[in-house]
């Protein structure tokens, strides 16, 4: 079953892979980079970032001298900053290692690379058997072969990595693997999967079964946590606005916000105000929304100014137009944007 499985996909990747810019290379910086961007990111999306990246650090020395700072305002608006931040500590590592390791064992102790960032790397640049498994790959084999084991169970990933390495190309991994992603991602979709133009409906279990709809199976379902966020966008007598960063164990770590203050429900214009000492509300702009993987962030923003003196704060004063150079979560540059406009 295997050898029809992979022979189908494999020559349906031939004639419909998508052209991508990282697929024309086995340089395992490139592939790396394109494979961190692409996880939770859409490949257009995804695109320009890469193209972006490898034009602002062109090597993996580049990257690892650069500054945090500096690969987290290339990477704004890409959401999942801890990408970034394990990504820029990886090159550190790599440098340190006196280059890009080629064994699989090796590739996974990088920062934030894991089973499948490694596979990925590991057959597309050095050729070696490894199969990915991600959702897209989750999705194809528990349609094709009907295992209706959920994916999140441990039962489900033992079940699926054995099969992932079961139906794996070993005389052509790259191919296969990158083969079966775009085949996910593009024939055998969540919702409203091509089946008609599959070549492998006629031994497809869950089409003969009519069971695409259901397939593949989640066990838990994600819980999600409201938050409510309080932006004060302050400005100082001399159009300054306040920024400060982040700290850790939390989202958007290392990322620069204005004043921030959370609650169990939104504060009014009153209440906003209370929260500095000399503060007086201006402008405003309510009820943003942001969707995390566990997270439904709301977010208020008020725009105000601050009366002399101003009060100390652990921060840092910035004029308007240098905002952009401080990399700052989609939300609240969303925010900024829109309370500045009016």
């Amino acid at each position: 079953m295997n050898a029809v499985f992979a022979s189908a996909i494999e020559e349906w990747y031939r004639r419909n892979g998508r052209d991508l810019p990282w697929r024309h290379t086995h340089d395992p910086y490139a592939v790396w980079v394109s494979e961190i961007i692409l996880q939770q990111t859409r490949v257009a999306q995804g695109l320009e970032y890469f193209r972006r990246f490898m034009e602002k650090f062109p090597s993996v020395q580049a990257l690892a001298a650069a500054s945090e700072d500096e690969v987290l305002l290339l990477w704004q608006g890409l959401g999942y900053y801890s990408r970034a931040r394990n990504m820029h500590k990886a090159a550190k590592q790599i440098v340190a290692m006196g280059g890009f390791p080629t064994d699989y064992s090796d590739v996974r102790k990088l920062s934030g690379v894991g089973e499948y960032t490694a596979a990925a790397i590991c057959s597309i640049c050095y050729g070696r058997p490894c199969a990915v498994l991600d959702g897209n790959v989750f999705r194809v084999l528990s349609r094709y072969l009907g295992i209706d084991t959920p994916i999140d169970s441990s039962q489900g990933k033992k079940v699926f990595r054995q099969m992932a390495d079961e139906m794996l190309d070993v005389q052509n991994p790259a191919v296969y693997n990158q083969a079966i992603m775009d085949f996910g991602a593009m024939i055998c979709t969540p919702k409203s999967p091509q089946c008609t133009d599959c070549p492998l409906a006629d031994t497809c279990s869950a089409f003969a079964g009519g069971l695409t709809a259901e397939l593949p199976i989640k066990s838990r379902k994600v819980k999600i946590r409201n938050r409510f966020l309080t932006y004060l966008i302050l400005t100082d007598a001399q159009g300054r606005v306040y920024i400060r960063k982040r700290g850790k164990g939390d989202i958007w770590q290392g990322l620069f916000e204005p004043f921030c203050h959370e609650s169990d429900s939104p504060l009014d214009a009153a209440q906003a105000a209370a929260l500095v000492p000399g503060c007086i509300p201006v402008k405003s702009v309510c009820g943003l929304t942001h969707q995390l993987t566990h997270q439904l962030l709301h977010a208020d923003g008020y725009l105000c100014r601050i009366a002399s003196p101003v009060p100390p704060l652990s921060g840092i004063w910035v004029e308007r137009a240098e905002l952009q150079d401080y990399a700052m979560p989609r939300l609240v540059v969303s925010l900024i944007e829109k309370i500045m406009s009016l």
